[in-house]
């Protein structure tokens, strides 16, 4: 028999919906029942997604500033709520934990209005809005990067760090391999859909300007947009070395354990994955992130040493060349940066989630949680 029920609400992005899945398999191994809440794109992840049941609640996005178009949103999450209500007083959860995004909000205001434990994750090092909608009704918020510091959220606000794949905590055991002089380099590049067009120019760019001894020593790994693969592939067989494009690798974690150098965008998975494996990266955050999330949670890494962190405006080929160019000469810096990043991952993240949704499920305090966490 179960213990009880927790209720999961997440948006339907990747970004939002997998620490949501690593806390759902932690919790269904402590005997949870485990329900989700999300929007009406619930059916993408009813095969996946361990649940005993999916909740398709209403939800919109606040984004118009038109009152006729504000209206609508807001009776839509009024509707939501609503029916987030009924179900909460159906299934009864001991706690409602939230991970971002407007769908979020139904399930989460309706928990509060009920009375019921509740919790927020937060990926990245500034809170998104929904989050911050969120916060002061909420009993307590899990942080990926945020401060635990006086103010009114820093009070609430344990860090537990972000969960991150089975696949990830595989490749963290394999450690760090320094490329000496001579030996193949193996250079990791990614940005995700909407910030891969940049590494696809810059790159091969960079590369083809590097001193003959170091530019011959590249082996490269680079996720590009579907339609940039081909004329990424074509320059570097151009310049004659061994690469693999594509707009997807299935079996990324293992890329990045190999990988003697990353250099990638910012995103919160990608800085926690680069940070449990511990790897030295070149850090570019995407520029037109919302809230500017991404500069902040680079910044949490090279607070460690443990990456470098450019603005995007500030690289052309000739000074992305330098930094490639200076880190491949130094191998014991690139050793020391792996094992500063390394120092800040926190791959026991959905475990202290799980023991902070049981610990406010049970209403234990968070100053308790915290003495006997040491978080």
């Amino acid at each position: 028999m179960a213990k009880g029920t927790i209720l999961l609400a997440a948006g339907g992005t990747g970004g939002h919906l997998f620490p949501a899945e690593a806390l759902a398999h932690e919790l269904k191994a402590r005997g949870w029942s485990v329900h989700l809440a999300t929007d009406d794109r619930a059916e993408r992840f009813a095969g996946q997604f361990p649940a005993d049941a999916i909740h398709p609640i209403p939800s919109a996005t606040i984004g118009s500033k038109n009152p006729l178009a504000l209206a609508r949103t807001f009776w839509k999450l009024w509707k939501g709520v609503r029916q987030a209500s009924t179900v909460i007083a159906r299934i009864r959860p001991a706690a409602v934990v939230g991970f971002g995004g407007y769908p979020t909000l139904p399930p989460l205001y309706a928990a509060t209005r009920r009375g019921r434990p509740t919790l927020v994750h937060e990926q990245n090092a500034v809170m998104g809005r929904a989050n911050r909608a969120l916060a002061a009704r909420v009993t307590a918020i899990a942080g990926g990067f945020l401060p635990e510091d006086a103010s009114a959220a820093g009070r609430k606000t344990v860090t537990t760090g972000n969960p991150v794949r089975p696949a990830v905590i595989e490749a963290a055991a394999q450690p760090y391999q320094v490329s000496q002089e001579g030996e193949p380099f193996r250079l990791l590049v990614f940005g995700g859909s909407q910030g891969a067009q940049f590494f696809s120019d810059a790159v091969p760019a960079a590369v083809r300007q590097l001193p003959d001894a170091l530019r011959n020593r590249l082996v490269v790994t680079q996720q590009a947009r579907k339609e940039d693969v081909d004329r990424v592939a074509a320059a570097y067989a151009e310049l004659g070395l061994p690469a693999e494009i594509s707009p997807f690798f299935t079996d990324m974690a293992e890329r990045m354990a190999n990988a003697q150098l990353v250099i990638s965008r910012s995103g919160a998975s990608t800085v926690s994955e680069i940070a449990v494996i511990g790897r030295p990266a070149l850090l570019v955050p995407y520029p037109h992130a919302l809230d500017h999330d991404q500069a902040a949670n680079a910044a949490a890494l090279a607070a460690a040493s443990g990456a470098e962190v450019h603005v995007q405006s500030s690289l052309d080929a000739a000074k992305l060349a330098g930094l490639i160019g200076a880190l491949m000469a130094a191998p014991e810096r690139l050793r020391t940066m792996a094992g500063a990043a390394r120092s800040v991952g926190r791959p026991n993240a959905a475990g202290l989630l799980a023991d902070l949704t049981e610990a406010i499920a049970s209403g234990q305090s968070l100053d308790q949680f915290r003495k006997e966490h040491n978080a």
